[in-house]
């Protein structure tokens, strides 16, 4: 299978990520990539991008050799309502927003504070994607979840990075939160979270998943870049309006 897009890249920008912007897209070129997404931190995440970097992404081409560069960014949920760490103001000019707890910027609270927190995020209507929500750190109610993002027309993230090198014990229930999605039939996204541009496009732990529970093919984005674009259409983006 060719999966065409990837929608979770960080820059030098998020404070903890060792590529450039031009490294990041240079590298989705390479690997056949149509659509590769800047999604770094929101400024709450220390180290992260003052919001001026992150609203002046539109000086960013929207086409670089051959790929459609998303202008984005991983908001950081901060209370258990759900509210994020960017503005209105600058969500509703961004192409992609991901929306994801963080230990760093929220205390991990009991599950349904921490259900409470995502499931507010769902259903801001300028959240896009709930990123990696399979963090055993923030354990969750996870068919509440699924059901809310169905509900809310959101997309759930199945991250490679929290099945390797991060968010240890992530495994069991990225596996259980991809079988809901696939009983209530909810799309799903892969995101490689790629901190450096190596890592662009690899979803290779999420792929054993996904063959392993026989994932159906129509709910996973990353084989429909033209669903994916009328996805963030119907989302009211204002960059896909005019079917770029």
């Amino acid at each position: 299978m060719m999966y065409l897009m990837d929608i979770h890249c960080h820059t030098i920008a998020s404070g903890h990520a060792y590529s450039t912007v031009s490294e990041v897209i240079h590298e989705a070129s390479n690997k056949g990539l149509s659509i590769v997404a800047l999604t770094d931190h929101g400024p709450e995440m220390p180290g992260g991008p003052h919001m001026f970097y992150i609203a002046n992404q539109r000086v960013i081409p929207k086409k670089v050799m051959g790929v459609h560069v998303l202008k984005g960014v991983e908001a950081n949920i901060m209370d258990f309502e759900g509210a994020l760490d960017v503005p209105d103001r600058v969500l509703k000019n961004l192409d992609l927003v991901i929306a994801s707890l963080h230990d760093k910027c929220i205390e991990p609270g009991h599950r349904d504070e921490n259900t409470a927190a995502i499931i507010g995020a769902i259903e801001n209507p300028l959240v896009d994607i709930i990123g990696h929500s399979g963090n055993p750190v923030f354990p969750i109610h996870k068919e509440e979840m699924v059901l809310a993002a169905k509900k809310n027309n959101t997309l759930i993230e199945i991250n490679n990075s929290s099945l390797g090198v991060t968010r240890k014990g992530s495994l069991v229930n990225c596996i259980e939160i991809a079988k809901l999605c696939k009983k209530y039939k909810v799309p799903v996204v892969m995101g490689s979270d790629a901190h450096i541009a190596y890592d662009v496009g690899n979803f290779d732990k999420v792929v054993e998943i996904f063959k392993d529970i026989d994932m159906p093919r129509d709910l996973i984005m990353n084989l429909w870049p033209e669903k994916f674009m009328k996805y963030l259409e119907n989302k009211g983006k204002k960059r896909f309006e005019s079917n770029i």
